[in-house]
């Protein structure tokens, strides 16, 4: 409940960055921020000063916005507490907002000498939309990522198998192919084409087309045949990142991934690589990281302490072989997560269908 939080000012004198630091809880904060916020919405005179509280309280360099970033860093027993908090005083300003803003047009079009409101059209104006939670936190990772000085790349959704599969070291008749439930178009000849069963495909195109070194992140939509529950679904989406360069080692991956890690999770998370296999990579190994909502028992890591994210490894030679690249002079590593199940994880939903199916604004509403 102590959790300390920063804010920062200006001096209008010397035009210097002033820090200081706050002792209150951070969910009491929030419901201050909010209350105060509701009263100035309430208390506005016009629609130019009610914008002004809505960029105050609801805008980017907002208060409020600094108590959701400060939960990064927050106590994992709290964190909980401090997003709801966040969440409520948020929705808070924003119903005042929105109550204020209908008064105030009701107002003017009674004072108006034009024609009075018909209030039989219906309606309550536009409601200020946001970001789908995916792609928040898909927005959220790209920016990690080009901190880290990566490039973002797309491409297709339909794939041939080439690129998707053969490039990757996955042959005709390789047992791993059935492991990836491919859904396959009808172009061409039979199972040439398919939708893209992971956002590998990509890495094999850039390999092909990009001078040497590549730095690349490629998040986007995926689909293999899953039947949809409430821990799958056949359209899905991932983050992949891709390094190939001369002297890249196992090191530069798992300080690279643990990087990563902490940026989304918080410095206390910790990483577990496990040897596994992947066609495209050798070594290859699973990534998990210790549960940041608990010491060793929740529902989120299913009472184990870990969580599994995805897989990476050093690229294989045979790959490079396949796009031409000597894997004699260059070596590189990729690695792969799935941005659904961090989002699920980061917010601590437990269906995924309700997130990415159903679209209950109720739901959303809360991200």
């Amino acid at each position: 409940g102590g959790h300390r939080r920063v804010l920062r000012g200006t001096t209008p004198a010397q035009g210097r960055r002033l820090v200081t630091v706050s002792t209150e809880p951070l969910d009491e904060r929030a419901a201050a921020i909010g209350r105060a916020g509701a009263a100035e919405a309430a208390a506005a005179g016009n629609l130019d000063d009610l914008a002004e509280v809505e960029r105050k309280y609801l805008g980017k360099r907002s208060e409020l916005l600094e108590v959701r970033e400060a939960i990064k860093t927050a106590p994992a027993e709290e964190r909980k507490a401090i997003g709801r908090a966040f969440a409520d005083a948020q929705a808070e300003v924003k119903a005042a907002v929105e109550e204020r803003r209908d008064a105030l047009i009701v107002d003017a079009a009674g004072a108006s000498s034009g024609p009075a409101l018909d209030l039989t059209l219906g309606g309550r104006g536009y409601r200020r939309g946001h970001l789908h939670v995916v792609s928040q936190v898909w927005r959220e990772l790209e920016d990690i990522f080009v901190g880290l000085g990566y490039q973002v790349f797309s491409g297709p959704e339909v794939e041939d198998d080439w690129h998707n599969f053969e490039a990757l070291n996955f042959p005709i008749g390789h047992p791993a192919r059935a492991m990836q439930d491919t859904l396959y178009v009808k172009l061409g000849e039979p199972e040439q084409v398919m939708l893209r069963t992971h956002t590998s495909p990509v890495q094999i195109r850039l390999m092909e087309t990009l001078p040497l070194p590549i730095y690349a992140v490629i998040p986007g939509r995926t689909f293999r045949r899953d039947t949809p529950d409430a821990r799958h679904s056949p359209v899905f989406h991932q983050i992949e990142a891709l390094v190939v360069d001369r002297g890249i080692t196992m090191g530069d991956l798992m300080g690279t991934i643990e990087t990563f890690i902490h940026a989304v999770f918080g410095d206390e998370v910790r990483t577990r690589f496990l040897p596994s296999f992947f066609p495209f990579t050798e070594p290859s190994a699973e990534l998990s990281f210790s549960c940041p909502f608990c010491t060793g028992g929740c529902r989120v890591c299913s009472h184990t302490g870990w969580i599994e994210l995805g897989g990476c490894g050093v690229v294989d030679p045979n790959v490079f072989t396949a796009v031409g690249i000597d894997p004699e002079e260059y070596s590189g590593f990729a690695f792969g997560f799935g941005i659904d199940r961090i989002a699920l994880m980061r917010h601590e939903i437990d269906n995924i269908q309700a997130m990415l199916w159903e679209n209950d604004v109720r739901f959303l509403r809360q991200f």
